[in-house]
């Protein structure tokens, strides 16, 4: 909270009744005046801070004073400045994206436009805000086009479809982990007795994409692909499983300059050829995803980041010509050879072992398919002596019900053996991000060291895991253990 508030240089934090605890904890750590603000509950009173810092205010008591007209001022331009968002902060601390008023309107007339959404439609929104899939493409089809969202404090797995059906919903937004959650809840009567025409989001994995469509009857599924600084956005309409996305190969590129260029999948670094430019992948090789930049076109803009210096890291310059700048999405993606995309990983998230690049995101599906849906997450792991990483999964099992031998069984079968976990960590949950993503950067730093990890651990043996012990520890730093 305190990193927040530092990097977007807040003056003042508004707040509701059941995050004032969290406010009153930091406020002396924020080295700056910061202004506070109760909306509802018990009035804050005189709740002062260190250093004289002045006392909470009771901003419903300050809307009620205030004049009904709007202040004398310029309305704001096109490309001013709206909001910070912050991103999601997988891999470390949050940055706060830029996003002016063309990019909120770009996303929300985007949205209305390819949905052909209408009136009559009611959009189901359980999600989070302040992130641009909630607090953008579903908000803004209400602020921008009065188009009814119904919104939720917090999403509930169990009460999805109930609360669709309850509220005629016509549209349902979701992301990352969600679709998995609900088709994890028992089947009920509820789960088809809404008026839903389609869904919306991004996240919905492959392995689950025809179960949670066919035992929800969902006519179609749109997902998207983007990011919120970012200008490669891309969208499957048609919901053709798995693509994140569509480009008409009948269509000059130059329409919409998006490309995947050659990358090591490795380390992230893009491959140049002779002349020192950037290269395009070929159907179904998998590259970087990159967007270009052009500041003639407000939906080619990179606003960037707060953070100056983090900002300049997402842009690519010299691509296909000498001096043309791209934003690079820092994920892999591949084509196939009608045009649709379909996400691989991240970069640093991919890992080579055996002389094979192994893709997390896919070794994180099968072993989720082999589990019934449990959370997991994939990473890799460095081995004394040995080159590049070996993968490692940590499993949430908090009741210890989790049977390893199956779990071998099952990924021998639908995972070669350069990709098969050579590592498990039973962990009782996973950290997750306000947008339902893992965090794995500690995880990944931990990997099998004993004295930091508390977790049960354990090691490929046969047809099965055994437990990793420090006998196994020393074993594998002094290459007795070869793996």
């Amino acid at each position: 909270l305190v990193h927040s508030l530092t990097v977007a240089d807040c003056c003042a934090a508004v707040f509701s009744e059941d995050l004032a605890e969290a406010i009153l904890e930091v406020r002396d750590s924020y080295s700056k005046p910061l202004r506070l603000f109760q909306l509802g509950g018990v009035g804050p009173g005189d709740v002062a801070g260190a250093e004289g810092r002045g006392p909470v205010e009771d901003l419903q008591a300050l809307l009620d004073k205030a004049a009904p007209t709007p202040p004398a001022c310029a309305p704001p331009g096109y490309r001013d400045m709206l909001l910070y968002i912050y991103t999601s902060g997988t891999t470390g601390l949050p940055k706060a994206a830029i996003l002016p008023h063309s990019r909120y309107l770009f996303a929300t007339l985007a949205a209305l436009k390819s949905l052909r959404l209408t009136q009559s439609d009611v959009i189901y929104n359980p999600l989070p805000l302040y992130h641009t899939t909630g607090g953008n493409v579903g908000v803004g089809c209400a602020l921008v086009a009065g188009i009814t969202v119904v919104i939720r404090s917090k999403f509930s797995a169990s009460a999805y479809f109930a609360e669709c059906a309850k509220y005629g919903c016509t549209v349902a937004q979701y992301i990352g982990e969600m679709c998995r959650y609900i088709l994890a809840v028992p089947p009920r009567p509820e789960d088809r007795q809404h008026r839903l025409r389609l869904m919306l989001g991004n996240g919905m994995r492959p392995t689950i994409w025809k179960a949670f469509v066919d035992r929800f009857n969902i006519p179609n599924v749109v997902e998207l692909y983007g990011a919120t600084e970012g200008n490669a956005n891309i969208v499957n309409l048609d919901n053709t499983i798995g693509a994140v996305g569509f480009l008409p190969q009948s269509l000059p590129q130059a329409i919409y300059p998006v490309a995947i260029i050659k990358t090591n999948l490795e380390t992230g670094e893009i491959i140049r050829n002779a002349s020192g430019l950037c290269e395009r992948c070929g159907v179904d090789e998998p590259g970087m995803f990159i967007g270009l930049i052009s500041n003639r076109d407000p939906t080619r803009e990179f606003h960037g980041y707060v953070d100056k210096e983090a900002s300049k890291k997402k842009v690519i310059e010299d691509v296909f010509v000498k001096g043309d700048k791209y934003f690079l999405t820092g994920d892999i993606l591949v084509m196939d050879e009608l045009g649709y995309l379909y996400f691989k990983d991240r970069t640093g998230e991919s890992f080579r072992w055996k002389g094979e690049n192994v893709a997390s995101a896919e070794v994180e599906a099968s072993v989720c398919a082999i589990l019934g849906l449990r959370d997991v997450t994939v990473y890799g792991v460095e081995i004394p002596g040995a080159e590049g990483r070996a993968g490692m999964a940590a499993i949430v099992d908090p009741e210890n019900t989790l049977n390893l031998e199956v779990l071998a069984n099952g990924i021998d079968k639908m995972l070669p053996a350069y990709a098969r976990p050579i590592f498990i960590r039973k962990v009782a949950a996973l950290e997750m991000t306000g947008t339902f993503k893992v965090k794995k950067y500690v995880l990944q730093k931990e990997a099998f060291d004993l004295k930091l990890v508390k977790d049960p651990l354990f090691i490929r043996s046969g047809n099965t895991f055994a437990p990793f012990t420090n006998s196994e520890l020393q074993d594998l730093q002094t290459g007795k253990l070869r793996l």
